[in-house]
């Protein structure tokens, strides 16, 4: 069995119905393939009807699952409720939340707008917390045991110049997930959240990255396993998380990074140095030993 291979058993998500924000690309278009190889019914939603439209039809023709698609800004919330209303008619019911929509930039701070600021504020934290408070309502009055995942990242914990709307926006999430994890326990509804690190694509990076600036910058030169996140590695977190399997987990953040953040290690840089230029350290440190004994 290799990493980027499927992880959980058929079956695993059965006549689970899954809303997947920003379902229509990138990592949410590949949980939405995998969870729908696991028995769910997925709907993706997103800002662009097109892209959803081609979307759904390709994941119909490769899964044979069931999708719907439907036009929606999570900073709109009459458009989320408009969502679930949909996929309720569709599917009887709702049982899963994957907050996946995201918006960034990567620029000094000074040279944001404040409306450029509220744009990622509000899709990354507003469009967050509005979605969830609309289907924890849902399960709470039907009294079903919701799932929610976040898709976060490492720096909502560290902080990050150059990408300062991105990171208050995710702490934002991260400190929603863990409170109402606690809260909404009672309900038997569950949160949790994964940090990825580097899992390329390609809309994203483009949109980030002129591309001599992604060769410049590999993220592979700062990732202690070497190499960037394959979509399955997060899909297969992901599913586990959304299925019965993690039934007793909640308000848990996982980070699935390959060691990035790590990294920042205050002795890290040391990885730098060779096996001679150890050897040498070594021989002088031993000198210097030495002739510490030999004073006193």
């Amino acid at each position: 069995m290799a990493y980027n291979e499927g992880m959980l058993r058929d079956g695993a998500l059965d006549n689970k119905t899954i809303i997947i924000t920003g379902g229509g690309t990138g990592l949410g278009k590949s949980m939405a393939a995998y969870f729908l190889k696991l028995g769910a019914n997925i709907v993706i939603c997103s800002r662009r009807l097109e892209v959803l439209e081609k979307t759904a039809r390709e994941l119909e023709e490769t899964t044979g699952g069931n999708v719907l698609y439907a036009a929606c800004d999570v900073r709109k919330t009459e458009q989320i409720e408009d969502v679930i209303a949909k996929s309720i008619e569709r599917f009887g019911r709702v049982d899963g939340l994957v907050n996946n929509s995201a918006g960034n930039f990567i620029s000094p701070t000074e040279r944001l707008s404040f409306k450029a600021v509220d744009t990622i504020v509000d899709i990354v934290l507003r469009g967050t917390y509005y979605f969830t408070l609309a289907l924890g309502k849902y399960w709470i009055e039907q009294k079903i045991k919701g799932t929610v995942l976040n898709i976060s990242t490492t720096y909502a914990w560290t902080g990050s110049g150059w990408v300062v709307p991105s990171a208050m926006a995710k702490a934002g999430v991260l400190a929603m997930t863990k409170s109402l994890a606690f809260e909404w326990a009672d309900h038997g509804i569950r949160l949790n959240a994964i940090a990825p690190g580097p899992f390329p694509t390609k809309g994203a990076w483009e949109r980030l990255f002129p591309e001599e600036l992604a060769k410049k910058f590999s993220f592979e030169n700062r990732i202690p396993l070497q190499r960037l996140g394959e979509h399955q590695e997060l899909t297969n977190l992901a599913a586990y998380l959304m299925s019965d399997f993690s039934s007793y987990m909640t308000g848990e953040v996982i980070t699935l990074d390959g060691g990035e953040v790590l990294a920042a290690g205050q002795f890290n840089f040391l990885s730098e140095v060779s096996d001679d230029q150890w050897d040498s350290i070594e021989e002088e440190i031993k000198n210097a030993n030495r002739n510490s004994k030999k004073s006193e």
